[in-house]
């Protein structure tokens, strides 16, 4: 245990602790209360870290991007591109019309993550000096296992390490794993082995076991590491970035980027404009490391103080709706509620607090085109929402992207 705690000290000092505070040694009880887990785990170390709704990080980042400019074109593959005396020329096609067009480049980034590879040799036609190790995370959510806000990290005897986070108020996520995956790594699925495993790893510490019939959903997803011959726990999360400048360095660029986390995105996004910044002399230094995302400027009294603002400023809406609202939207909820003031004026409500007055907002401010891109890619309420509801949203969604005249962004 000793070597935890090195680690941790060191990973204070390194990283520094200017608002999380610092590591420490606890009682189990003490910190959780007693039957949360196993007698023989009496002590255990406990440190501070931040967390992030990664699908909204996702898609905050393409608002952003849209708000200075950008144009966002979802669902929509690159088919070819080609190098011209211009820069480059891309065919673009619309995967649910099949609807195609082209566009002109005067550099290209492709940040394909587990598809990198297949879009430098398919798509472009270009060859690489580089490999991807694709390594899948599967993960569980039963319902919560213990109270409080503390997660829980756990190594296990295969030198593997699963976590219990507390997710979404009553819920308990618990991952994750670490399988090869070879050929095309779409949809990735938890497996009955990894469903498993992860319910005998959460059992071996709790006092409640988990079993697969207490699960209420699964997922995983695609780590898309750079190959560097390790194993699939020890293989790199950094990125490396490969500049084709084709034949003559006064071609329009192509960046492709390997591997890479989304802890340290910004970072790599900085590091790529900067390889890219001989081809865009105008382009100014770099600023985001400072900058918030949208709705990200909350106020300096803090989440809560804003979520008090918000109840005063609307008092005839359900608190933990605000509450809802302001984590997932933060100072944007003040325009997505403009002209609201009684719960019916959120329309039609199809379960969980989801309204039609938000969907539409999902729709013309962060592209939602499903279901699945509300209850899921924008929100995780597909976990209260029943098939039915489900049903009649999609039913809805659909009617409203029927309608020509809806604005959206493209």
């Amino acid at each position: 245990m000793w070597l935890v705690g090195l680690g941790l000290l060191l990973y204070d000092r390194l990283g520094g602790r200017r608002l999380l505070p610092a590591s420490r040694r606890v009682a189990i009880d003490a910190l959780c209360g007693p039957d949360v887990l196993q007698p023989e785990f009496q002590m255990g170390f406990e440190y501070a870290d931040c967390w992030v709704e990664d699908s909204r990080l996702v898609v905050l980042n393409a608002v952003d991007a849209a708000t200075r400019g950008a144009e966002i074109h979802v669902g929509t593959e690159v088919v070819a591109a080609r190098r011209t005396p211009d820069g480059w020329s891309v065919d673009l096609m619309e995967v649910a019309t099949g609807r195609t067009h082209t566009i002109s480049a005067r550099g290209l980034v492709n940040a394909a993550g587990p598809w990198v590879e297949d879009v430098l040799t398919r798509r472009l036609g270009r060859n690489t000096r580089s490999h991807m190790r694709l390594v899948k995370g599967s993960h569980i959510v039963v319902p919560r296992l213990y109270p409080g806000d503390r997660a829980f990290i756990f190594q296990q005897a295969d030198r593997r390490i699963v976590f219990a986070i507390p997710y979404e108020t009553d819920f308990t996520l618990i991952g994750t794993t670490d399988v090869d995956v070879t050929g095309d790594p779409s949809p990735p699925a938890a497996s009955p082995a990894e469903i498993a495993y992860l319910c005998e790893a959460a059992s071996t510490y709790f006092v409640k076991p988990v079993t697969p019939a207490d699960i209420v959903w699964t997922y995983a997803g695609i780590r898309p590491l750079y190959d560097d011959g390790d194993d699939a726990q020890s293989v790199t999360r950094d990125f490396v970035l490969e500049l084709d400048k084709g034949a003559d360095t006064g071609n329009a660029p192509l960046l492709s980027i390997f591997g890479g986390k989304i802890t340290t995105y910004r970072r790599l996004a900085e590091e790529a404009l900067e390889r890219l910044s001989p081809w865009f002399p105008e382009a100014t230094k770099p600023w985001t490391r400072g900058a918030t995302l949208p709705g990200g400027d909350i106020p300096v009294e803090g989440f809560d103080g804003f979520v008090a603002d918000l109840v005063a400023a609307w008092p005839h809406l359900p608190a933990p709706l605000l509450r809802r609202l302001a984590r997932a939207y933060g100072t944007r909820t003040r325009d997505l509620l403009a002209g609201v003031v009684e719960t019916s004026d959120l329309g039609l409500h199809f379960g969980a607090g989801l309204h039609a007055h938000e969907v539409e907002w999902l729709i013309h401010e962060e592209w939602a085109r499903t279901a699945d891109d509300v209850l899921w890619r924008r929100s995780k309420l597909g976990l209260r929402i029943s098939p039915a509801q489900k049903e009649a949203l999609a039913r809805f969604i659909s009617a409203r992207l029927a309608e020509p005249a809806a604005p959206h962004r493209s």
